[in-house]
């Protein structure tokens, strides 16, 4: 018997597993007939899972947290049985941005440290002439883009919401929205950034894997109650994804993949603009190449694997930029959104490696490690921040007093 379960995503390069997922079979195979349905902002996948439009959605891995928090215009509760892959997006710049970022202090990659001081310099002295602050579009609130660049933002000595304006724009209108100057930069997911570098309005100045290696972006999120009553459908789910995940994962697939991608049903596209993401390989500007290490991971290094300890850190940036209150309640609910049980309980009759907690001290791994895993050894990738910080999620309380900014 074929069961339907219909998703919803967004058109981005990070919805690879999903949309491979149904494409080549992986759905198919575990007696699964996926849907997928293409929408166009985040706020609608949202409601439209809160409405039970959709079982499941490709979704921005601090919504589930967000969800069961009680922040969301319609009560819902949500869970995030596995990861979608690490890594993916980028700060993209106005040319005019870029160029006073590169007269205030010279840089020449992706390094967060150099462009985010240059940043500082540009901001400090639009400030002494009483100009307007830059305004950065992210593509919802609680999304990893605006934690992540919030997070970048406070390292360099540059305030959210008050150095800097912080506006939410749907992805595929972000490069319009710096092309026609509404925005001087964003934060998105790939192609949007090489996009906006294509059409001549935007640069890359750093992207994610440098803020935070090996950080989370997006989630396979369910209704929990949904979940509940089609325990070994999500179980068949789980298998397909990651299934799909190791297919993704090759390199030797990316450009069949790409063509995949550019398909008019998924992100409608050129299929050169979706490898460069996919390979990591990236134009910064006009003449400015650059091969970027673990830019996008879709499997290995457990990077389908919903540690708890990522849920935790995009609760402790919640707390810190008052989007959600903290206390023990709330600190086990966001913890509790993340769902390795169900992870384990579906692979392990595959034989997967499995990590052998459930969380992980962030920040601390500077090299690739070998950790204890269900079978044999898995190795984690590197996984610091780019200002050295590290996030213990036993510690939770000490880092949260580390991260308010002193004149908040």
């Amino acid at each position: 018997m074929t069961d339907q379960i219909i998703a919803g995503f967004l058109p981005l390069t990070d919805s690879a597993i999903l949309v491979a997922a149904k494409a080549f079979g992986f759905a198919e195979a575990e007696d699964i007939d996926l849907t997928l349905v293409r929408e166009t902002s985040w706020a609608n996948i949202r409601d439209r899972m809160a409405v039970g439009h959709f079982h499941a959605a490709h979704m921005l891995a601090p919504m589930p947290i967000a969800a069961n928090l009680g922040l969301t215009p319609m009560p819902m509760k949500l869970i995030a049985p596995m990861a979608l892959g690490l890594g993916g997006n980028a700060v993209t710049v106005s040319q005019k941005l870029a160029r006073d970022m590169q007269a205030a202090q010279a840089f020449s990659d992706v390094d967060p440290v150099a462009s985010g001081n240059a940043l500082k310099v540009v901001v400090r002295a639009r400030q002494e002439q009483s100009l307007e602050p830059l305004c950065f579009g992210v593509v919802h609130p609680y999304s990893g883009h605006n934690l992540e660049l919030r997070y970048w933002l406070a390292a360099s000595g540059i305030l959210p919401d008050r150095d800097v304006e912080i506006i939410i724009v749907p992805p595929p209108l972000m490069p319009d929205a710096l092309k026609s100057g509404r925005i001087d930069g964003f934060c998105v997911g790939e192609p949007y950034n090489s996009m906006a570098v294509d059409e001549l309005s935007g640069e890359i100045v750093t992207v994610k894997s440098a803020i935070w290696r090996s950080s989370p972006e997006k989630v396979l999120a369910l209704n929990a109650d949904w979940q509940a009553d089609h325990s070994d459908l999500t179980d068949r789910l789980i298998r397909a994804l990651f299934r799909s995940a190791m297919w993704c994962g090759n390199v030797a697939n990316h450009a069949e993949l790409a063509a995949l991608l550019a398909r008019e049903t998924f992100l409608g596209l050129p299929a050169s603009l979706i490898q460069k993401g996919l390979s990591g390989n990236l134009t910064l500007a006009a003449g400015r190449d650059i091969a970027i290490d673990d830019f996008m991971i879709h499997f290995g290094r457990a990077a389908t694997f919903p540690w708890q300890s990522h849920a935790l850190w995009f609760y402790s940036q919640l707390v810190r930029w008052d989007l959600a209150q903290h206390d023990k309640e709330n600190e086990a609910v966001a913890a509790g959104s993340y769902r390795p049980d169900l992870y384990r309980r579906a692979l392990g009759p595959l034989g997967a490696i499995l990590p052998g907690a459930n969380a992980k001290v962030e920040g601390a791994l500077s090299r690739p490690t070998p950790v204890g895993a269900t079978s044999d050894s898995l190795t984690l990738g590197p996984d610091g921040f780019f200002d050295g910080a590290i996030f213990d999620p036993e510690k939770l309380d000490a880092y949260l007093k580390s991260q308010i900014p002193i004149d908040k």
